[in-house]
């Protein structure tokens, strides 16, 4: 079979290595090697965002360490364009490549988990679903995101904000140790103890120094919990931020609670009359005390009354699901976010003009709370840096129809652009897409990104590790 085309009938795969290249890697690796004439390679080669649509040259979907480890000394050996995929969640569609090879790591689901120390160790083919299922059972969770079919792996060298981040920290605050195969195609151990610079590096660096097959994570009292969102009219927004604002600030840390604009689903939970209305939201993940979470929302209820709510005790493995069947893979996506320290009322005027205009069900402008536990470490403790930011958001236009794109485009764009100069500078590297530039990239690690650059020369001194928000050395 020949390379599969594009219109213009160029081929992006670059076509099927040699037989006797691809026997050489398949001699020493155990997984599955998909090219462009593998009945399955159409399937393989997509990723969570739609908009992505690339054709790479081999697709080596890993087993184990020791199929990295070949998989990664093959693609140097080959002068192959690496992509490195777990979840495949990532939105700039970093998980996938034109022309080159990417290690797939979507097999390797082995999860460990030992109650007694509140440790779990997992492989990095692992979404938050399975490692919520896999803790769940003896009432502990790791800090993960909102959405369980993320993969763990993306979420925690990225950073890793969620619904239990104002109390137990990012997903990097707590990664312990990690099982790391280099560029240079050897394993090593990052932790505090060994290889402690690189340990540093993985916590918010994203992947640049290589690819994590075991991740370690320190674990946390968290069995049921109160949550889900509370809607607010529309007109009401501005009272409503200024509310959040007030109220986030005052909140004990057990309480994860973001902002949305959104436009309500066709859900059983939402009343007919508001399905299809834009509204406001505050998404409230309550993990104290079950007698105290009355109390605790009760000024979400009460200084401006609601439209409706879905509140309720829950399994914290239900409320990280729950947004799940809103955003199905394939869809478009298209973001852009920041960093800020306050939510100024020039920013709420600015939320005001643009959330209303949000363009689709699925899509949606969030503000995350990161105060609380992670700014308990220093902005050098690890390469995640804007420890003094109370805020993160991000401004997502995800939809169905890719003949939507320009206004939804148009639609982020303006919004950001005019909520940019309000921003801490940088943004969190989880919510970029690939088109900000290397100068962004530098902002988003401020004062770490001079550390970031020493240590990519030290283990990535090629850059093979470059499909990524790039440290370049």
């Amino acid at each position: 079979m020949t390379a599969r085309t594009t219109q213009d009938g160029s081929s992006r795969s670059g076509g099927p290595l040699e037989p006797e290249v691809l026997a050489r890697l398949a001699a020493r690796f155990r997984g599955a090697l998909i090219g462009p004439d593998h009945p399955e390679y159409d399937q393989a080669r997509r990723v969570y965002n739609g908009m992505i649509d690339r054709y790479p040259r081999l697709i080596a979907r890993c087993t184990d360490a020791a199929d990295v480890v070949a998989a990664v000394r093959f693609a140097r050996e080959q002068q192959l364009l690496l992509a490195v995929r777990g979840g495949g969640h990532n939105v700039a569609g970093f998980g996938t490549c034109d022309g080159g090879m990417v290690l797939d790591l979507s097999g390797m689901k082995g999860i460990r988990v030992d109650p007694a120390r509140r440790r779990a160790w997992a492989q990095p083919g692992v979404t938050w679903g399975e490692l919520d299922h896999a803790t769940h059972a003896f009432g502990l969770a790791a800090p993960g995101g909102i959405i369980s079919s993320t993969g763990i792996a993306g979420l925690t060298l990225g950073g890793g904000i969620g619904h239990l981040s104002r109390r137990c920290g990012l997903s990097c605050d707590n990664l312990l140790a990690a099982d790391v195969v280099t560029a240079d195609g050897r394993l090593v151990t990052a932790s505090a103890e060994e290889n402690p610079s690189l340990y540093w590096g993985l916590r918010g660096g994203g992947g640049n120094f290589g690819v994590v097959v075991s991740f370690e994570y320190q674990l946390h009292p968290v069995g049921t919990v109160c949550g889900g969102p509370i809607f607010y009219p529309l007109a009401r927004a501005g009272e409503v931020l200024r509310l959040y604002r007030e109220f986030i600030a005052q909140a004990p840390e057990e309480l994860g609670a973001f902002f949305a604009f959104q436009i309500g689903p066709d859900a059983p939970f939402v009343p007919e009359a508001h399905r299809g209305e834009t509204m406001c939201a505050i998404v409230v993940c309550w993990s104290g005390s079950p007698e105290r979470a009355d109390a605790v929302l009760r000024p979400l209820r009460e200084v401006v009354p609601p439209a409706f709510e879905h509140v309720e005790p829950m399994p914290l493995p239900a409320l990280n699901s729950a947004f799940d069947p809103l955003l199905p893979p394939g869809l478009q996506h298209y973001w852009k976010a920041d960093f800020a320290t306050e939510i100024s009322d020039r920013a709420i005027a600015i939320h005001e003009r643009y959330g209303p205009q949000v363009p689709c069900v699925e899509s949606t402008m969030h503000i995350y709370p990161i105060d609380g536990a992670p700014q308990r470490l220093g902005p050098d403790q690890t390469a995640f840096a804007y420890r003094d930011a109370r805020f993160a958001y991000v401004i997502a236009a995800m939809y169905p129809d890719p003949a939507a794109s320009p206004a939804n485009r148009r639609w982020v764009r303006e919004y950001w652009e005019a909520l940019h100069p309000h921003s801490a500078g940088g943004a969190y590297v989880n919510f970029m897409m690939d088109d900000e530039g290397s100068e962004r990239v530098a902002a988003s690690y401020r004062h770490n990104h001079a550390r970031l650059v020493e240590l990519k020369r030290r283990w990535d001194p090629d850059n093979v590790f470059r499909l990524n928000q790039n440290i370049a050395p």
